[in-house]
């Protein structure tokens, strides 16, 4: 091979090697739900920012806690009681934004004659044990004056299930209600076999808004990443809200593979609207709640203001000029 060929291609060799290291990748964790979508479509608009971003999906958030504690990941999606327990537990991460509002209903059987919490009294329930879910049926059920456990006994016997699986057992009459995510919630009612008994959002929760949450490594160590990634997630947050057909459009086809009819889609982001925000009070109200009832075993639970960090969410915003 002639010299100034194999220089040549040393030289191209360099400078893809270069470009590759420029682009740095962040390691992110997502659930399959559609309020997650801008999450999952950080990834498609990645490079415009400068960064690889490489999604894996988890069955639930206490699962992307355990990824992030063997450091298997930088960034992850979860429910607020994921984040609040991984945190209580030693799990070294910040919640950094919020990306999701609500995304929960209590849909019950059409001839179970539930109309309200209290009717849930003598009933089986199903729910996912470790999720925000879960924390938010045991806020109403305290509220409502009832007892529950998984064992028979209380007033409410829980029936602990996937959230794949929830829908399931309601439509095979198994359960009598189920606390249930979106868009599988949506599904139920549009489909018949499930009517809306509530939106659980009159808790001092209010209507729970899922978290990003980053590594402390990630945070402190990769700032300039960090920083990409966030601004990837509002350009990202931004878009699936300014532009519903878009995000329909990526929920549906891309994440679902045509699973969900349209209807689904926009019933399940109307009770589940994309944001960017959160705040230290809404964690720390969050964390009480999940004390109280008992939901979500935490060695010590933490303190809101001492990892709540929204300073690379301002800064982002700020940049994009996002109020």
């Amino acid at each position: 091979m002639p010299k100034f060929r194999l220089l040549t291609l040393t030289a191209a060799t360099l400078i893809a090697a270069t470009g590759a290291q420029a682009q740095e990748v962040v390691r992110l964790g997502n659930l399959k739900f559609a309020h997650y979508g801008a999450v999952s479509y950080i990834k498609e608009i990645a490079p415009k920012c400068g960064i690889k971003v490489e999604e894996h999906v988890f069955a639930k958030g206490p699962d992307v806690m355990q990824a992030i504690l063997a450091g298997e990941l930088d960034v992850g999606a979860t429910a607020s009681e994921a984040a609040i327990s991984g945190r209580a537990n030693g799990a070294p991460i910040y919640v950094v934004a919020g990306f999701a509002k609500g995304g929960a209903r209590l849909v019950a059987r059409p001839d179970g004659n539930i109309k309200s919490v209290k009717d849930l009294k003598g009933k089986k329930v199903g729910v996912t044990r470790g999720g925000i879910h879960e924390v938010l049926l045991a806020a109403e059920l305290a509220q409502a004056g009832l007892s529950w456990s998984d064992q028979p006994g209380k007033d409410v016997q829980l029936v602990f299930l996937a959230f794949a699986d929830l829908n399931q057992a309601l439509l095979g009459k198994n359960i009598d209600a189920i606390m249930q995510s979106e868009p599988q919630s949506s599904q139920a009612i549009n489909k018949g076999f499930g009517v809306e008994v509530m939106k659980p959002y009159d808790t001092p929760i209010g209507a729970p808004v899922r978290t990003m949450v980053m590594s402390e490594k990630f945070y402190k160590e990769r700032r300039a990443t960090a920083a990409k990634f966030m601004t990837c997630f509002v350009q990202a947050t931004k878009l699936f809200i300014d532009n519903q057909p878009v995000a329909e459009k990526y929920v549906r086809e891309v994440i679902f593979k045509n699973q969900i009819t349209k209807d689904d889609f926009e019933d399940a982001i109307s009770n589940s609207p994309y944001t960017y925000d959160i705040s230290t009070e809404h964690i720390q109200v969050t964390t009480d709640v999940m004390l109280k009832t008992g939901v979500g075993k935490m060695r010590t639970p933490p303190v809101a203001k001492d990892w709540v960090k929204t300073d690379l969410l301002d800064a982002a915003k700020k940049s994009l000029n996002i109020q």
